[in-house]
């Protein structure tokens, strides 16, 4: 039975409907069965429970403060608001009673003490640098994020390259991101796709409420708005989607279930079509009566687990080529914004479209059960 630390920077016990949540907290309660697992992770309390440790996050004005240290030190500013000296001072003090240490997410990875001798496995997912420079190629010249952007897409880059060379493992989510990385690292490198979100009753049969029906009016986006992709995904869809949509059928309505800041739920509840449902621990209900699921991100890497959400529940889904790339045939691809309304219309109106779909939505996910998912982080530790 080996020892592991596991380091999250996000607390994996919050309940949260959000995917690094959700397979944090798997991941955990799968080792805790096969191994002596010890927990750190930046929560709400500053406690000791039997074998998890938390740490209360920074202020707002120490975060900023940080994050200005980290760009002085030519290290990812977004480290900065995920630091917390007195995590660190902890995890250095007690890492050498384990055999191995595994931080998930890349900002746990800046806790990792350079004098560990264990074995050092890191849950990267997704390759943010391909994220970060994906995101300033599509802002405005003159916009200042444009420039954030830019200056952290080198320094995550510059980031990541420390990272394949400190840790023994690290896994992605999608192959595709494995084969942009430099082939001195490729054995370093550990494929664990991105597993289903909802947990449907029976492990291996989807339990879903979607049901065709003519008089479906919901269009469905899931995803925090804090996050610049999906802000921008969901902006376009209003200014240039919806308003087609709307000259064809006045009753469908555009809902959102995520996070959204209160200066951009401004902009949105203009539109008394729109309905901002906000973060919710349990999306189920909000499904009734959907038309279809919709993930127009011009930025993506990895997979997105919105889609896996989506199919969970039997949805049909609508997707942009950048993020359809990683569905095969099961998800729907638009190529002009008319087409892409037109496609919704056509699942609106048609049940044999509709319901093909969604049969295809819940025959690609199985394979995605964490159940399915699971043997490969038991193998890592054996």
């Amino acid at each position: 039975m080996s020892k592991i630390l596991f380091i999250s920077s996000r607390d994996p016990f919050s309940g949260r409907f959000s995917g690094d949540v959700i397979r944090s907290s798997r991941i955990i309660k799968l080792l805790e069965k096969h191994h002596k697992l010890d927990i750190v992770y930046l929560g709400k309390e500053n406690k000791k429970i039997n074998n998890k440790r938390s740490f209360k996050s920074s202020n707002f004005f120490l975060k900023i403060l940080n994050c200005l240290k980290f760009s002085i030190c030519l290290e990812p500013i977004q480290l900065g608001f995920f630091y917390s000296s007195n995590l660190k001072d902890y995890v250095h003090s007690i890492s050498n009673n384990y055999d191995f240490i595994f931080c998930h997410h890349f900002r746990s990875a800046m806790y990792l003490p350079v004098n560990f001798k264990g074995k050092k496995i890191l849950e990267m997912g997704d390759l943010y640098s391909d994220n970060y420079t994906q995101t300033y190629k599509n802002l405005s010249f003159w916009s200042p994020l444009f420039y954030i952007y830019f200056f952290e897409s080198l320094l995550v880059k510059k980031f990541e390259n420390s990272l394949f060379r400190k840790f023994s493992k690290i896994i992605f989510f999608s192959k595709k991101d494995i084969k942009k990385i430099p082939k001195l690292f490729k054995n370093k490198i550990l494929h664990i796709p991105e597993v289903v979100n909802h947990i449907p009753k029976k492990e291996n049969k989807i339990n879903t409420k979607y049901k065709y029906s003519k008089k479906n009016y919901k269009i469905m986006f899931v995803g925090n708005l804090g996050y610049l992709p999906n802000k921008m995904a969901c902006v376009d869809f209003v200014k240039n989607i919806f308003p087609i949509i709307s000259r064809i059928n006045k009753k469908i309505e555009f809902h959102i279930i995520g996070n959204v800041k209160r200066i951009d739920a401004y902009f949105f509840l203009k539109n008394s079509k729109i309905k901002l449902i906000g973060q919710k621990n349990n999306i189920e209900k909000y499904f009734k009566n959907t038309i279809c699921g919709i993930a127009n991100l011009n930025i993506a890497t990895g997979v997105q687990a919105k889609i896996f959400t989506y199919m969970s529940y039997g949805l049909p889904t609508i997707c942009s080529k950048k993020v359809a790339s990683n569905f095969n045939h099961a998800v729907l691809t638009y190529k002009t914004k008319n087409h892409f309304a037109e496609l919704i219309n056509n699942l609106n109106k048609s049940k044999k479209l509709s319901t093909n779909y969604s049969k295809r939505s819940k025959e690609f996910v199985k394979k995605y059960f964490w159940m399915n998912i699971r043997k490969n982080y038991i193998n890592l530790f054996d």
